[in-house]
Formats: structure tokens, sequence, C-alpha cells
């Protein structure tokens, strides 16, 4: 007998085979058995390790045994993010600084900052504890500590013109220098801390919210793609009106634009912003710059009243039910209005359904008064239940209800009056039902009115890019206290929004629906293994990278990292 190895399905087996002759006499082999599978920790292992123990021998060590797992970091996530940074150019920001006489490694410290912002974002302390649990790319040589990373931040704030100028010009491919439209917005960020500091940047101002925040204010402009290319940190107490015109005098400076299309949204428009547009393009063309420059400027609801007479002519010559879109004159510009049917709709019928709630109450309040002075005229026992009311004292609840509705521009409480009372302005009412659903645009474009209506409506992507911000990046609530650390964490959260819309328009031109997070979470199962063998050997590797992660970075346009790619983890 002897053993027969076979393959079958990829596999190899060892079959217990038997040599015989036949009734003819002419030899054959027939199969006594099949041992089982030869491949590491098979069944012919098994068999082997049987057979020395009934012999009384010691099972030899297997070529498993005393393996040990030792380390295991996130790889694929940060890896993706390097290689994004490398093929943007963005190693290049360092020349920015290159005459600081700081000794770090600003650029690491930077690029660290940045990708914990997406991977993991926490404080800088946090940046500390990330780094232990992730494989870095070869090359990233400088393991920061916490003073580190505050003293870059500080150089890349001192150092802020240069740099923001120097990432312009990479990001110059990106854009399109003939055509570009911008869409132009600020947001809130709240801080932390109490102490005022020279040049502070914290100021008590109306966050987002509704509410009273110190807080700073972060403007955003954005490219029709969703590209981030400008950012701003103002005061948190600054008019949003006063903050327009810096901006794009410092994107045109930046940029070899041939025509901007400025969008923005309510709050920016104003009669000085405008006829400072105008200066700007005639100063402009005294320069000798052939630059474009237009704008569609939302008009804030506030001010809808001084174009009552406008809407109205507009209206009658339009179908209610139906959506449209028309234009008039507006100074020296043009003024289109949209109209959203269902909008209108809702809008009254909320609105109705609050004046109503109001109505019910004060007639509540009413009947009871009455059954109170009825009961007081005739000596009869009060049928109303509960404490009595006053005439003043209701007066004051129901102002209060009416306010808390927002309605008092419609509900007018006579808090002078000895009786309590009240007046429900029926024009106004009629006037605001006029309003419901439009939306008003100041242009000085040639562009279509449809056209204008569909560009601004654009704008909501600014609004999801500080949505990142917010909830993916975590730019705030910011615990930093020193004025030039604010402006550098700005600037670390503004660049992790441009590499995650970066990631964002290549998975879009690859027609991928995964967003850059559900990307990173995916890409960060590859792990960067170590593990020490039974002789005491080292080794580190990669887990395998599946093909639907493979997918992704072709979408990306870029390669999948080896184990030579990465560093070896200091353990």
């Amino acid at each position: 007998m002897f053993i027969k190895v076979t393959e079958s399905g990829g596999r190899r087996y060892a079959q217990l085979v038997e040599s015989f002759r036949n009734e003819e006499g002419k030899p054959r082999q027939r199969t006594i058995c099949t041992l089982g599978r030869l491949e590491s920790g098979g069944e012919v292992d098994t068999l082997i390790a049987s057979l020395q123990r009934a012999r009384g021998i010691a099972p030899a060590a297997g070529a498993l045994d005393g393996l040990r797992f030792t380390d295991s970091r996130h790889a694929g996530d940060i890896w993706v993010l390097s290689e994004l940074w490398r093929t943007l150019g963005f190693d290049d920001l360092a020349t920015a600084w290159r005459r600081s006489k700081t000794e770090i490694d600003v650029l690491t410290c930077l690029r660290l900052m940045v990708f914990n912002r997406l991977c993991d974002p926490s404080s800088k302390l946090g940046v500390l504890r990330w780094l232990e649990t992730v494989a870095l790319p070869a090359g990233f040589d400088l393991h920061p500590e916490h003073q580190h990373l505050l003293r870059a931040m500080d150089v890349l704030d001192e150092h802020s013109d240069k740099l923001s100028n120097k990432l312009a010009t990479l990001m110059r491919p990106l854009i399109d220098q003939d055509l570009s439209v911008v869409f132009y917005d600020l947001t809130t960020v709240a801080v932390t801390g109490q102490t005022d500091l020279e040049d502070d940047v914290r100021a008590y101002g109306l966050a987002k919210s509704g509410l009273i925040e110190r807080q700073f204010m972060l403007s955003l402009v954005q490219t029709a793609e969703g590209l981030p290319i400008a950012h701003e940190v103002h005061p948190g107490n600054t008019a949003e009106a006063k903050t327009l015109l810096p901006m794009i005098r410092g994107l045109l400076a930046r940029y070899p634009l041939k025509r901007v299309v400025l969008i923005a949204d309510r709050g920016l428009l104003s009669t000085a912003n405008i006829e400072e547009l105008d200066k700007l393009q005639a100063q402009l063309k005294k320069d000798g710059r052939d630059v474009a420059v237009e704008y569609i400027l939302a008009v804030p609801a506030a001010r809808y009243g001084d174009f009552a007479d406008d809407l109205k002519t507009l209206n009658e010559s339009q179908k209610a039910a139906q959506e449209w879109c028309a234009e008039t004159k507006w100074q020296t510009s043009r003024l289109v209005v949209a109209h959203d049917p269902i909008v209108a709709t809702r809008r009254t019928t909320v609105r109705d359904k609050t004046i109503a709630d109001l109505v019910k109450l004060g007639q509540q309040c009413s009947v009871k008064l009455d059954e109170q002075d009825e009961s007081q005229r005739t000596g009869k026992k009060n049928k109303s239940k509960g404490r009595p009311m006053s005439d003043s004292g209701t007066k004051a609840r129901f102002y209060h209800a009416v306010k808390a509705a927002h309605m008092a521009h419609l509900i007018k409480v006579d808090l002078k009056a000895d009786l309590f009372s009240y007046t429900i302005d029926d024009d106004k009412k009629r006037y605001l039902e006029l309003l419901d659903g439009k939306l008003l645009l100041v242009t000085n474009t040639s562009t279509p009115a449809a056209e204008v209506v569909q560009r601004y409506k654009s704008l909501a992507d600014i609004e999801r890019g500080f949505r990142v911000l917010k909830s993916d990046i975590e730019i705030g609530p910011v615990y930093h206290r020193l004025p030039q650390r604010i402006r550098a964490h700005a600037l670390i959260c503004f660049m992790a929004l441009v590499l995650y819309r970066v990631m964002r328009m290549r998975l879009k031109a690859a027609k991928r629906s995964e967003s850059p997070t559900t990307l990173l979470e995916q890409l960060k199962r590859i792990h960067q293994q170590t593990v020490v063998a039974g002789e005491g050997k080292t080794l580190t590797g990669l887990t395998e990278i599946t093909p639907a992660q493979r997918s992704l970075f072709a979408a990306l346009e870029l390669t999948p990292p080896t184990p030579s790619d990465l560093a070896k983890p200091v353990l």
C-alpha cells in the first residue's frame, strides 16, 4: 500500500491505495480510503497527531502554534486620504512657511490634523490617541506631541495669507476659470470660554439655532460643482452683509476668473452691497481686468413689503394654483419672482390653523369672563371651573400666547383697554397669503428667469457643506481660546472639507452612490496586522482587500496600499 495525492476543487487530498493483480493477472490499484485534506490544519494533520499519541510520541508543533497577533491598526482610510493629498499636490503647501524659523514638521502636523477631522474628529489631544490606532503611510516619521500640534497651528495662522494663495494655486485646475458660478454663505460656530482677549473672534451673536451664543462666524465660498475654494473667520457679532465684498475681492485676487456669478442667501442683500459690487466692477475695468461680476441675491422676507405692488401685479397675471416664474425691473437690476403653489398652500394652511387655535383660546377666555361678570350681576353661582380670571391677566396670558406663536403681526391684543379684546388684521393676512410660496431674487445677469431660480436653489449644496463641517468634521464647539488657534482650527476643517468634496466629486463621476463618510468607514476595515511567530520573528501585513474595497479605490482613481507602503508600527 502507498499514499496517493489527488486534487479536487483546488484542494489536495491524501488517499490510501493498494496495488493488486486481478483475475487475469494484470496489475491494478484500488483506493482503500481517503485520509483527508493535506492543507495545514486538515484531516491528515489530525490523523498524524492521533497516530503519534498512539505510539506515545509527542505531536510535532503546528505551523500556527505559538503565533501571536500583537497589534491591529486601521490602514485603508488614512491611506486613501494620504494618496488624495499627494495627488492634489498639497505637499507643496509647505512653501508657504518655508522661511519660518520653526523646527517642527508643520506639514506633517497639518496632514495629521486634517486626516483626523475626517477619520475620527476629536481634540488636538485626541489626535495623539487616534495616532495610536492607525497605520501611517511610510514617510510619516514624526510622532508629534501636543505642543507640536499647537505650535504648528500658530505657524499656519502666521502664514495664512501665503497658505491661502498657495492652496488657491493648487486648486485652480479643478475650477472653471472662464465661467465660475460661486455660492457664498455664512454659518455660526459655537465656542467655549468666557475670557476676553485682544483681537478675539469670540463674541455674542444670534446663532443659527435662534439663540444668543458666544460664537464666531465662518464664511464659505463654493463652486457650482460643490468644491470649497475660500473661507474666512469673522467675529461672532459681525453683520452678514459686511462680509461679502472683502470675500469677493480676495477671491478675484487669488483666482484668474473671467466671470463671477455670485449667488448668496438672504441677509447679504443690501443697497450698499449692490452699490459696492457695481463699484468693484468699474474698478476692475479701470485696472484693465476683463472680469464680469454678476450676482443673484435672495431678498430677505422682511423686505418683501418693498415689492408689494410688484408682487400684486405679477400675481394677478398668473394662475395661483400653478407654478410660475416671472420678472420685473427693480432699480438697475432685475427682480425675479418664483411661485410654488405647494409651498404656498402648506404655509397658508399652517397659518390658518395657528390663527384658529388662538381664536379658540380667545373665545374661551371671553366666555369665562362673561360668565364671571354674569355671576357678579345676578349673584348666581359661577359655572366656570378653576380660579377666577381678570381682564388684565387674560390680556397678558393671551398676548404671550400670540407672541409665542409668532402671530403678533396679525392678531392685535388691545393692552390699553379696560376689557379683554383683540382684532385680526385681515389686510395683513391677505398680504401674507400673497407672499406665501414666493421666492424673490435680485440679479444683474441676463440669464433667463427660470435658470436664475434654479441656480439659486443650488445654494442648498453649500448648506450641506456646512452640515458636513458640523457633523462629520465636527468643527464645533471650539475649545481653543487664542484667536490664532481658532482661525487655524477653521483652516484645518476647511481643508478637510476640500478633501471630502473632492472625494464626493470623484464618486459622483464614477456613478457611485456612497458618501465620502461611508467610503472611509468601508476602507477603515483594511487593517495592518502585526504577528509574532513562535520563533520570535515579527511580521506585518494587511488584511485582504475585498473586490468592493478595490472598486472604491478605482472610483477615486487611487491605488490600494501594499504592506510595504505602510510604516512599521512602533510597539
